[in-house]
Parts: structure tokens; C-alpha cells; sequence
């Protein structure tokens, strides 16, 4: 079947950018309709359709966020972006929250306008192939420039790619009320390209269900960089997030990409960000909004094409009122907020969630997967947990560590009955066993998991666990690791 090119829809008020932006969209292979204002653009609505929509902020007869809740109520498939003003970030995270997936700015900077103009046509490229036979592929158009061509939906036909969204979402485990929501969520938070500021206390899974934004949406084949704040040291951090010269500063040898460099075209999830200085939080704030980096030493600013995905554990609203947090970038991280529920919100997925994490701990130890008797479980379900899934998982991981039988019992989780309210966490032990030996069995079966992941190439298990060579070496002769 022959394709036909994408289709757009332009809604400006002023000449000149209207027809600036039809010629370079022409230019990309999208066929241009124009509308001057709401009343031309809605007819348009009414009788076209659109792979996407880009409209004005201020417009003769109305608002363009008028037409963008329009657009996600009556096309909810049709991805529609803001032209805003320059240095308008109010306009834009309104645009963003009112459900616009991206934005551009005026004076329009082509690069930005092309590259918003390939995540659209991809989204809804992405959808229609839900709806085309397992057998058909799209063709390659042989333009660089160009953008995939649209493919009419077959509406009789099933949906193979829905499994493929089911298998990404199945990431996330459980079947909870409070879980089916999130999925449901993540599912259109990847639609959009608005930063997502994802709350929930510690271990309740922030980087997966970021990981599953991205995966699910247009820059699932582009690069998902996460990286914990927290741990990066101060004097650092510029040049990890921002890349530096060679000779720069003592000690750079040679040029270095930052996170934002290595993320571009993908997603950058920025992890406990509530732990960046506020020296940083003004350069982060600043790149944000230009989409422009300068390395350490560097003349020129690099463009960078990223979305970025920010979590905390701690609340960030409290920081910023404490003036520890600085407000602008809260609002441009928090147009939109994905909360995850703690576990004892979800109690009824802890079953589900102990099979899984006994099938992973098997894979990786290279044994056959214990099961958990009825009184365990029982006792897993009543434990509070501070640590929630991740503190889950590590008290699996020491039953199974402690544990002789195919069974693990109620006595070898070694959960404080008589503090239910508090958390079990990898630093207890039991009574009859010291901590010495209790913390050498676990770096044993460490070092063991790392050389078997290396296919016991030593240089490499060391190279991940992130000591060095020798260190490795050492600890292997001490427990006796061939």
C-alpha cells in the first residue's frame, strides 16, 4: 500500500511564521493546512485529520490553550504543541500541563522546531502501527531530512504491538488497584514530552516507572541516562552534567561528554534531585529552558534535544518554602507529578512480588528458585516497611542467603516480630550468627554473581563492582575463590 505523507495543521496569527513554519515542515515531507485563528482552526478540526497540530500561545479570537484542551478531548490520539513567547516558561508549563506534549519558543529555532516535528510524527506513527498486520513495515522514505510517512489505521485488524506495551508495563509488578493506576498513568505521561517529577518514599520503584516513560514513548530507541544527584560530588558536578574541555581544569586529560550530552535525543532522569545544590540548581535551570549546554571550557553552546525526568523522596513543595529548593525550577521539573504508592498500599502484590524476586535471586546465584511457606507470607504482609519494594527484595535475598531447605520459613526472614512497625532492613542479623560472618557470606556470594556475570573474566567483575583489579584479587584468595 502506498503511504501517504504526514499531515500537519499550523495555527498562527502572524504571516510570516506561518509561512516559516509550513516551508520547513513542507521541507520535511508533511503536508501544511494554515489557520489564523480558533474559528479556522477548529473548522479544520472538523473536516481533516491531523498526524499533529502546532499552535500560537495568543491568537485574535481566544487562547492556544483553548485549542489544546479541545484537541485532548475531542482528538486524544493527535499530538498538538505550543509556539509560546520567548522567556515565557509560565506559558509554556501551562501549555504542558493543559496537555500540549512539547513547546517551542519564538524567535522559532529550526533545529528544535525539526526535532519537535519528528517526536510528533513518531508518536503517531507509533500508534498507527498498533493497528496495522504483524507483517507490514513502514518504508524507508530515503531522506534524511524527511519524516515517516503516515500509514491509514486498520481498525479490523488486532493489535500485535499492544503486547509489546504489555510486556514494558509488566516491568512493574503487581496487580493492585493502586498499580493499574500508575501503569495507567505512565502510559500517557509517555505521550507527552513534559518534564514528570516522580514522588514516592525510598524503594518504591522511581527509576523503573521512568525507565517505563521513556520505553513507552517516541524516544524509546534514543538514550535513558538516570543518575543519582546525590552521589555525585560537588566539585564535580558541572563537569558530569555539562562535559568539559581538555585542560580545562588539573586533571582533564581529555574531553569529556556530560549526562545531558550523553542523553540527547533520549531521556535524562535526574534521581534525588532534591539533593543538588543551589549553585547547580541555577545551571540546570538555565539549560532546561535554552536546551543549550557549554562544557567546561568550552566556547561555543551544544544543543541538546532531552526530557528530562526528575524524582525525590523527599518533598520537594517544603524545600522550596524553606528557600532550599529553588522555586523556578521546582515548577519547571513539577508540570506534572507521578506519585507511587508505597507497599503497604499495595499489601495485596507483596505475593506476586516475592515470586518474582525469588526467580531473580535464583537466575542470578545460578540456583533452582525457593518457595515461601504460607506462614512467611503472611509475615512478609504484615511487616511495615520503610524500605519498601527494594527493602522487600533485600530481605528475600538474606533468607535465601541463610536459608538450607527449598522452603524458606518464617524463622529464616528473621523479621522483628515484636516491632512490626519498623523495618527489616540487610543490617540485622540473627541472633546465633555475627555480623563479621553474616557480611563475609554476602560479599562472597557477591563476588561470586560479579565473576559469573563477567563470565569470569576478572578484570571485568572488578571493573563492576567498581574497585580495582588487585582489591578484587585480594578478596577472591581470602575467601578461598577460584
Amino acid at each position: 500500500m502506498e503511504q501517504t505523507p504526514p499531515h500537519a495543521l499550523v495555527v498562527d496569527d502572524e504571516p510570516d511564521l506561518r509561512e516559516l513554519l509550513s516551508m520547513t515542515l513542507t521541507r520535511m515531507g508533511v503536508d501544511v493546512d494554515t489557520a489564523e485563528d480558533l474559528a479556522q482552526a477548529r473548522a479544520k478540526l472538523g473536516s481533516n485529520s491531523y498526524a499533529f497540530c502546532l499552535t500560537d500561545m495568543r491568537l485574535p479570537d481566544g487562547n492556544g490553550l483553548s485549542l489544546i484542551k479541545e484537541v485532548n478531548r475531542d482528538h486524544p490520539e493527535m499530538p498538538i504543541a505550543m509556539i509560546t513567547a520567548y522567556g515565557k516558561v509560565d506559558d509554556a508549563v501551562s501549555a504542558l500541563k493543559y496537555g500540549a506534549f512539547d513547546f517551542v519558543s519564538k524567535p522559532v529555532n529550526l533545529d528544535d522546531l525539526r526535532g519537535l516535528v519528528r517526536t510528533a510524527v513518531k508518536m503517531r506513527r507509533d500508534d498507527e502501527e498498533k493497528m496495522q498486520p504483524a507483517d507490514e513495515t513502514a518504508a524507508d522514505s530515503g531522506d534524511e531530512e524527511a519524516v515517516p510517512a503516515q500509514t491509514p489505521a486498520k481498525t479490523e485488524t488486532p493489535e500485535p504491538n499492544k503486547s509489546v506495551q504489555m510486556d514494558i508495563l509488566n516491568r512493574m509488578i503487581g496487580k493492585s488497584d493502586a498499580i493499574e493506576q500508575v501503569r495507567k498513568t505512565i502510559v500517557k505521561l509517555a505521550r507527552s514530552q513534559a518534564p514528570v517529577l516522580i514522588s514516592g518514599e525510598s524503594g518504591t520503584g522511581k527509576e523503573l516507572a521512568a525507565s517505563l516513560v521513556h520505553d513507552l514513548g517516541p524516544r524509546s530507541e534514543q538514550p535513558f541516562v538516570a543518575v543519582n544527584c546525590g552521589a555525585i560530588p560537588t566539585e564535580l558536578m558541572e563537569s558530569e552534567f555539562f562535559g568539559h574541555k581538555k585542560g580545562s581544569f588539573t586533571g582533564a586529560d581529555s574531553d569529556k561528554d556530560g549526562l545531558f550530552q550523553s542523553a540527547n535525543g533520549g531521556t535524562l532522569f535526574l534521581d534525588e534531585v532534591a539533593d543538588l545544590p543551589l549553585n547547580m540548581q541555577v545551571k540546570l535551570l538555565r539549560v532546561i529552558q535554552e536546551k543549550r549546554v557549554r562544557p567546561i571550557g568550552g566556547k561555543t553552546e551544544t544543543p541538546v534535544d532531552v526530557r528530562i525526568l526528575s524524582a525525590s523522596h523527599k518533598a520537594l513543595k517544603p524545600l522550596v518554602d524553606n528557600n532550599e529548593f529553588r522555586s523556578d525550577l521546582y515548577f519547571r521539573l513539577n508540570v506534572i507529578e507521578l506519585n507511587l504508592p508505597n507497599l503497604s498500599q499495595r499489601q495485596s502484590d507483596i505475593p506476586l512480588l516475592v515470586e518474582h524476586f525469588l526467580s531473580v535471586i535464583a537466575e542470578q546465584w545460578g540456583e533452582e528458585p525457593r518457595t515461601l511457606s504460607d506462614d512467611a507470607i503472611k509475615e512478609l504482609k504484615a511487616h511495615r516497611y520503610n524500605g519498601n519494594v527494594r527493602e522487600l527484595f533485600n530481605v528475600l535475598q538474606r533468607a535465601v542467603t541463610l536459608s538450607d531447605g527449598a522452603e524458606i520459613g518464617v524463622d529464616d526472614i528473621h523479621l522483628d516480630r515484636s516491632q512490626m512497625d519498623d523495618s527489616a532492613t540487610m543490617d540485622s542479623t540473627p541472633e546465633d550468627e555475627g555480623l563479621d560472618d553474616y557480611m563475609e557470606k554476602i560479599e562472597k556470594r557477591i563476588l561470586q554473581n560479579a565473576l559469573k556475570d563477567a563470565r569470569y573474566n576478572k578484570t571485568e567483575a572488578a571493573r563492576r563492582l567498581g574497585i580495582t583489579f588487585r582489591s578484587f584479587r585480594y578478596k577472591l584468595d581470602k575467601y578461598g575463590i577460584d
